[in-house]
């Protein structure tokens, strides 16, 4: 069927809205489905509903680009992004306009590469700590696992401390709060989470259990602060550097506000703990169905490493590894879907997306597509190697893949995570495998990101 919402622009092509909720509840039951279908059978413009929201799938990557770069200034967050304000408060994350690019002008210090480069002492120290207590043989989730390993840096990166002592409580919070990201696109949420109802009562009570941690962090470097001497070096975590950032174009304006930097310390935390735990697991579980590419990244780590740790410097070196986490975000890619809210009337090919429409543009579904993928479900890092007979990178349209979005909202800590991605990866590979043997497949758990459920897997030692 086609779907039109503007009088006298053409129709968009779309699925059935008739139902009350539209295709709310098809994409409820299965948004990976959902999205790769709707994309497949109806072009890469396609309209639907949920419930009153006009919504549209937009899925060539000139039209991805145009969204996120060119004509960024047409299109606000989108409707998941207004929600994360629940969680997240007015963050990086959540910020509009030119709000978000003032938080964007003070945080991005915070991720040049000189700070990214000193953290990764950090990510290899806690990948070490973590392979020398796995025994061969155990069965492990993967998904909790690498949730745990993550945490621990991320803990240690942020706040200068372990927070393993919280480890529990933080990894119950962020559960219940990401697991209930799709009643974000509930028809008429806005009212339904004042109810006192079990699904917003949890997303509450994670958001106060996960404010406790780091509101008293963020006192305890204020008092420090107050306490300290004025030429003090400042703590090498991403809280102080919080504390003592100001905006470059404005710098006698002062810091930010403790409701500031909580928001913007909880932005961090959920995504750079979340979104790199989510990549590394799918990656041990697609490893452990690939004996030939896992066999050439052991290769790899003893002709860089020869037996030692790794370091920052070796990061340029591991292009296998990297092409491993590549082809890992390519299939899996932690951040599934994104959207954006349309500010005024646009031109998308022949079609007209109207003002206050919402347009989504799918990782899950843009990675996987045949026309800029060569058997695109199968998992081969070779196509990200330049000197590969697939095609190069470079003659793929650029936003055939974007697993860190574009344009002024691209994820501000992607050099922090593909170092720390690559480091751990060296790191773990150099002493364990682990395959998955008697233990069932994992299912996707698409929420806020893209979960592995049901990831069990056996450590075999190297050396075996």
């Amino acid at each position: 069927m086609t779907t039109s919402f503007a009088p006298g622009h053409a129709a968009v092509p779309g699925p059935s809205t008739w139902l009350p909720g539209g295709a709310y509840w098809a994409f409820r039951k299965d948004p990976l489905a959902f999205f790769t279908d709707t994309a497949r059978t109806y072009g890469d413009l396609a309209g639907f509903r949920f419930g009153p929201q006009k919504v549209y799938l937009v899925s060539r990557p000139e039209w991805v680009e145009d969204i996120l770069v060119k004509s960024a200034g047409k299109f606000g967050k989108g409707i998941a992004l207004e929600r994360a304000k629940v969680l997240l408060g007015n963050g990086l994350l959540t910020a509009a306009g030119q709000e978000h690019l003032l938080h964007r002008r003070m945080i991005q210090p915070l991720f040049h590469r000189q700070h990214v480069q000193s953290f990764a002492d950090t990510f290899v120290r806690h990948a070490a700590r973590w392979r020398d207590q796995v025994t061969p043989g155990a069965d492990l989730d993967m998904t909790k696992e690498m949730s745990g390993l993550t945490l621990g840096i991320i803990g240690e990166t942020m706040f200068s401390s372990d927070v393993q002592g919280d480890a529990d409580e933080v990894r119950e919070a962020l559960t219940d709060a990401v697991s209930n990201f799709a009643y974000a696109f509930i028809p008429g949420l806005n009212y339904l989470q004042k109810l006192p109802l079990p699904i917003f009562i949890k997303v509450r009570k994670a958001r106060e259990r996960l404010d406790r941690v780091i509101h008293r962090v963020i006192a305890e470097r204020r008092a420090g602060d107050a306490g300290a001497s004025k030429d003090a070096p400042l703590r090498p975590d991403l809280v102080s550097m919080l504390l003592a950032a100001r905006d470059p174009e404005n710098p006698n304006a002062g810091g930010m506000s403790d409701t500031q930097i909580r928001d913007e310390a909880m932005t961090i935390f959920l995504a750079g703990h979340e979104t790199t735990a989510n990549a590394m697991a799918w990656t041990w579980h697609l490893l452990g169905t690939a004996p030939e590419v896992e066999g050439r990244l052991h290769a790899e780590l003893t002709a860089v490493l020869d037996g030692r740790l790794p370091t920052v410097e070796d990061v340029p070196k591991l292009e296998w590894t990297r092409a491993i986490i590549s082809e890992s975000m390519r299939l899996f890619p932690p951040a599934w879907t994104m959207g954006r809210r349309v500010l005024e009337d646009h031109a998308i090919g022949d079609h007209t997306v109207e003002k206050g429409s919402l347009v989504i543009l799918s990782q899950w579904v843009v990675h996987r597509d045949p026309r800029w993928w060569n058997e695109p479900e199968a998992f081969n890092p070779e196509r990200w190697i330049s000197d590969s007979r697939l095609p190069a990178p470079g003659s793929r349209p650029k936003y055939s893949y974007f697993p860190f979005g574009g344009g002024t909202r691209v994820c501000i800590g992607e050099a922090f995570a593909w170092t720390e991605a690559i480091l751990l990866l060296a790191t773990i590979a150099q002493r364990w495998r682990f395959t998955r043997g008697r233990h069932p497949l994992p299912t996707t758990e698409p929420r806020i990101t893209l979960r592995p459920k049901g990831l069990k897997m056996s450590a075999v030692a190297r050396s075996a």
